[in-house]
């Protein structure tokens, strides 16, 4: 019997390994897992490199990862932002990496490596310090950059809802990355707020199907404040 679902975060984080490759849902301070974050730090690995859509808020969920110190390289496409203190600090003290990728050629990156592209050219960041050692090539009298897709050990994404099979639905701009990311990881856990029968998904509303899902774990619906969690008492 297929059964997917973990019985705790440790449990469903049980995977993941020093050096890995980690794709980390989320908008801003939309649809991150935080839970799953948290977990992560509570794992222990290191020497991560992490992709995410920024670089952390404030002192929470990913900000909170970076300063650990376990994380050795960011890919992302906005470090900098009002509340990105952490990162700030430890980018000007060369103590983490940044690869900064344009969100459309992050979001396709992924995506190449989830249907199987090997690399595609694309004309955004031509021209600039983006496009510095990379391969370029006129298309119809455009200038292309040759980009390659962002394979990952593991991907963690929030969904909405799953069952024991793994299919995933998604609430509104929750939804965001995680779609595309659970396709280009080796191993994808997703935190969601219930766990149905199978059957009770509608098919047409499953935006994530199970064979691209690894473990999947239930956390209480509680309220988010700002860019942190609020954790169950």
């Amino acid at each position: 019997m297929i059964d997917k679902i973990a019985a705790s975060i440790p449990e469903a984080l049980a995977g993941v390994r020093d050096g890995a490759t980690v794709l980390i849902g989320g908008f801003g301070t939309s649809g991150i897992p935080g839970e799953l974050i948290d977990g992560l730090i509570e794992h222990g690995a290191r020497d991560l490199t992490v992709v995410n859509n920024n670089a952390g808020n404030g002192d929470t969920g990913l900000a909170a990862l970076l300063k650990t110190g376990r994380v050795r390289k960011i890919i992302c496409s906005f470090p900098r932002q009002v509340d990105s203190f952490v990162f700030d600090e430890l980018y000007r003290s060369a103590k983490i990496e940044l690869e900064l990728v344009p969100q459309g050629n992050l979001a396709e990156r992924i995506r190449a490596a989830g249907a199987g592209i090997g690399a595609f050219f694309c004309p955004t960041g031509y021209g600039t310090e983006l496009a510095k050692g990379k391969e370029t090539r006129e298309i119809n009298g455009r200038q292309y950059v040759l980009e390659h897709p962002i394979h990952a050990d593991v991907a963690l994404i929030k969904a909405e809802a799953g069952d024991r099979w793994g299919n995933l639905t998604y609430r509104m701009a929750a939804r965001n990355f995680g779609p595309v990311m659970a396709t280009a990881a080796k191993l994808t856990i997703a935190s969601v707020f219930e766990i149905k029968e199978l059957g009770q998904l509608d098919p047409e509303a499953i935006v994530t199907p199970g064979i691209f899902v690894g473990k999947i774990v239930k956390i209480p619906r509680v309220a988010t404040q700002g860019a942190g969690f609020k954790k169950a008492a």
